[in-house]
């Protein structure tokens, strides 16, 4: 956890509105907000977002919640906008130091319900279901869900009334006029609002240098199902296994092309199961299994698959590598990816496509065919969100430094009074009187580390990161209490050495740290900090000498 003690909050004015972001400001992903009016904290949204090079062995990233756990009995609830995982996946892992009541819509609900699941948790945590459009109190915020459309069904914008201002968190949102799954987002409640006043409107950046408008889901259905009267085999979509309306689209076009369609991915059943059990995806017959799919005639098969992003683990890339258990993809088959690549995973993204192009299958990307649409808004539905809710004070969220820039000039230039951009840990007073950063709280990052969480600047993942840029060695010394070498050192070295030289190396390397200990004096000698740096850094510069590189290295003593 960060150092809570540095948490600038003394001065808030309990009379005052707050807005502070712990995740999601000036990065997407990894979303958590938090609302401050009348002594009492409100949190939206607590999501995820992913590990990459930078961070070995790790794959979940989550928000430090040491601030708001310092704070719990001032906690009024957690207000989920939607069930992408940037803004619920961190949950299952945050809850228990959080034990704080959950609202949020039917499908987020029922999805949440399957991740605790995973925890053992669905009892434990209390969620309170909020119809679409509902409104209801806790403690000084009266809080109402305004409908909005997005790549996963039921997402909301919040609004939140307080004594001092009414704030409108948009989470994530577009303009879809034909969404195929859900209503249309309720421009009427927006321009309502817009007539009430608003004070701040904190608002998805995500496109905010796209211009024009995002595009609709109806139009990729169509799209589809002409791409797929184009081919002969079997057909493959990687896509989000959350875009149910994709999921939609895509079964919509196979049945006009005489295709039965499976699912191939765990995540993909369990959104499916949800949408099922919450009224969606009523319409399409049941999706064959993995299993099922391989008795299809290769011409009348459509699979959806995970892996759009280049995950290795995901269903295309074990099928790309041919080591999926159930299905195959041949020469003459197709894949389309019906998904925006999300920026650092190009590479392994191009990583599966080309394994995929050796085995002789057709690659279809959205710069080749119109096969998806953003769920979030570009310029054009920015514009008409400003125009409708007229906020005081504009506040970029949900995007990089280059997204909330562009935002904030757009909000200017749509006559809003003020626009702040925020960054992770600025304490904001929305109201009274002009928006102002008036506070720094810490604003850390965990990692889910195999079965346990730990901060990602701790030493366990600084030293995981030095092994992986220079490898590590290990040193074994026998020495009497006197400082006598009883035995010849003995080295050990991971990730440094060819098999060839391995012998020869290790050898040279044992007699180093012996000339570097014999050269000690005998008071030294029997100094045991002093013996282990003096074998370290006989190891380091050896390597360093021959590599340039310095190995993280460890020395065992033993004294007989």
């Amino acid at each position: 956890m960060t150092d809570r003690a540095t948490s600038d909050t003394d001065s808030i004015d309990p009379e005052a509105l707050y807005f502070l972001p712990l995740g999601g400001s000036g990065e997407i992903g990894m979303n958590l907000n938090l609302y401050s009016h009348a002594g009492k904290w409100l949190m939206v949204d607590l999501g995820v977002s992913f590990g990459d090079e930078s961070t070995p062995g790790i794959d979940l990233i989550l928000p430090d919640t040491g601030f708001i756990e310092d704070r719990l009995d001032d906690l009024v609830g957690l207000v989920l906008t939607h069930a992408h995982e940037d803004h619920l996946g961190a949950v299952p892992h945050l809850w228990e130091d959080l034990r704080c009541p959950v609202y949020c819509t039917p499908f987020t609900a029922e999805f949440l319900r399957t991740k605790l699941d995973e925890k053992g948790l669905r009892k434990a945590v209390p969620i309170i279901e909020v119809p679409l459009g509902g409104r209801f109190q806790l403690g000084p915020f009266d809080l109402e869900f305004i409908t909005v459309t997005h790549s996963i069904p039921e997402p909301n914008a919040l609004v939140i009334r307080t004594a001092a201002g009414t704030v409108l968190h948009s989470g994530d949102w577009k303009l879809d006029p034909a969404p195929i799954i859900g209503p249309t987002a309720d421009e009427a409640a927006l321009k309502a609002l817009g007539h009430q006043g608003v004070t701040a409107l904190i608002c998805d950046s995500t496109n905010a240098l796209v211009p024009g408008v995002s595009g609709s889901e109806a139009a990729v259905r169509d799209s589809l199902t002409q791409l797929f009267g184009r081919y002969p085999h079997r057909i493959a979509v990687a896509c989000f296994a959350s875009n149910v309306a994709r999921l939609h689209s895509i079964a919509k076009a196979a049945q006009a092309n005489d295709r039965q369609v499976a699912l191939v991915g765990r995540s993909l059943r369990r959104i499916d199961e949800v949408a099922r059990a919450t009224g969606y995806l009523d319409d399409l017959p049941p999706f064959l299994t993995e299993q099922e799919a391989g008795f299809i005639p290769r011409e009348r098969l459509v699979m959806i698959c995970t892996g759009s992003q280049g995950e290795p683990r995901a269903a295309l890339a074990r099928i790309a590598a041919g080591d999926h258990p159930d299905v195959d993809l041949e020469s003459g088959d197709t894949v389309i990816f019906s998904a925006r690549e999300i920026p650092g995973n190009e590479k392994s993204i191009a990583r599966i496509q080309n394994a995929l192009i050796k085995r002789g299958v057709e690659v279809v990307t959205a710069d080749d065919a119109f096969v998806h649409v953003s769920g979030h808004p570009a310029r054009d539905e920015l514009i008409s969100m400003y125009q409708w809710v007229r906020p005081a004070i504009a506040v970029p969220v949900h995007g990089e430094h280059r997204h909330l820039e562009a935002h904030a000039q757009l909000a200017r230039d749509c006559q809003v009074p003020q626009a702040l951009i925020p960054e992770d840990g600025a304490l904001i007073r929305l109201a009274p009187g002009p928006a102002a950063m008036v506070g720094q709280v810490p604003a850390g990052r965990l990692v889910v580390d195999g079965r346990r969480i730990v901060p990602l600047g701790g030493q366990a993942l600084r030293a995981r990161h030095r092994m992986a840029q220079n490898g590590a060695a290990v040193v074994t010394l026998v020495l009497s209490a006197k400082g006598d070498l009883l035995a010849q050192p003995q080295v050990a070295a991971m990730g440094l050495l060819e098999e060839d030289e391995i012998e020869e190396e290790l050898r040279d390397l044992g007699q180093r740290v012996r000339s570097a200990i014999e050269s000690m004096t005998r008071g030294a000698r029997q100094d045991d900090v002093a013996v282990k740096e003096a074998a370290r850094l006989a190891v380091r510069r050896a390597f360093h000498g021959s590599q340039g590189r310095k190995p993280l290295t460890d020395v065992h003593l033993v004294r007989v």
